[in-house]
């Protein structure tokens, strides 16, 4: 299950290819110069080397909270909505699909299942820097290889070896990306859009979306991407204050607030609270090196 993608991986240390081997039957990822990294018993593989990263990994808790949150449903028509925009770009025969910032692999296992639907065979590959995220992905997403690394350095991918990357409010390395993708392959970033969450985020710690933020992620896609589709989805949300809780603590504010704290601030919301989720799918197309 996990040897389609393997072809496609690079050593994080020297470049070479990574080959799946089995070592009294756990799974390994190993080069030709000798680096080898094992799985997991969850069933990732830890590709982080050196001094690993700088970025703060999201904790053990965020990652509960998400999936909490997520279990709900309330996200599930953005999930729906970028598997829509990612399928009719994934060949029929052979596809690969490279989920950068995967997490939890929720909106991966939406994707992989409407690709099957269309008959699209894909194989996957699922990044992130977070351990404990990718403990959960692995589990929901056996068929693809989950990796734990840093986005912002070189990604453990072959040249042009991707049809589309999907980032989903996760970091945008826009060169690596525009180096693993095949020639006219695509780029789906998930933003969220002014005035997300606004009814709760004051209250909640959460960041308010800035006003451009749009025309900036075109902007700074532009070197090696042109915009090829907008999607904007609107969904309205009735939250309990254990969900209001768990969205707030599973994005990036989860790094700063104390789930404790968080609790009593919400101790007088209301049972039902409204709320709209607002979000933004960009379709890039990556455009010829000049």
């Amino acid at each position: 299950m996990l040897s389609s993608p393997v072809l496609a991986l690079r050593c994080p240390v020297c470049r070479s290819q990574l080959n799946m081997i089995r070592d009294a039957g756990t799974p390994v990822l190993a080069c030709a110069e000798g680096h080898s990294f094992d799985a997991a018993k969850q069933g990732y593989f830890n590709l982080l080397v050196g001094k690993g990263t700088a970025f703060e990994a999201d904790t053990a808790e965020m990652v509960a909270a998400r999936v909490g949150f997520l279990a709900t449903g309330h996200y599930g028509p953005l999930a729906e909505a970028v598997a829509a925009a990612v399928v009719p770009f994934l060949p029929t025969e052979a596809a690969t699909l490279l989920d950068s910032g995967t997490g939890t692999g929720y909106y991966l296992r939406v994707m992989l299942d409407a690709a099957a639907a269309a008959s699209s065979h894909v194989t996957a590959i699922g990044l992130d820097i977070s351990k404990f995220a990718l403990r959960r992905a692995a589990r929901l997403n056996p068929e693809a290889v989950n990796l734990v690394c840093d986005v912002w350095q070189p990604l453990p991918v072959a040249d042009h070896a991707i049809d589309v990357v999907t980032v989903i409010f996760a970091p945008r390395n826009r060169a690596e990306f525009a180096r693993v993708l095949r020639p006219g392959g695509r780029l789906v970033v998930v933003t969220p859009r002014a005035g997300h969450l606004a009814a709760i985020a004051g209250r909640t710690g959460m960041l308010g979306i800035e006003e451009g933020k749009d025309d900036k992620l075109v902007d700074a896609m532009s070197a090696q991407f042109s915009l090829e589709a907008v999607h904007d989805l609107d969904i309205p949300l009735v939250l309990s204050p254990e969900e209001v809780a768990d969205l707030a603590y599973m994005g990036p504010a989860g790094h700063h607030l104390d789930r404790a704290e968080l609790s009593e601030r919400l101790a007088g919301l209301e049972s039902n609270t409204a709320v709209a989720a607002r979000f933004r799918i960009s379709v890039f197309r990556l455009t010829p090196s000049r």
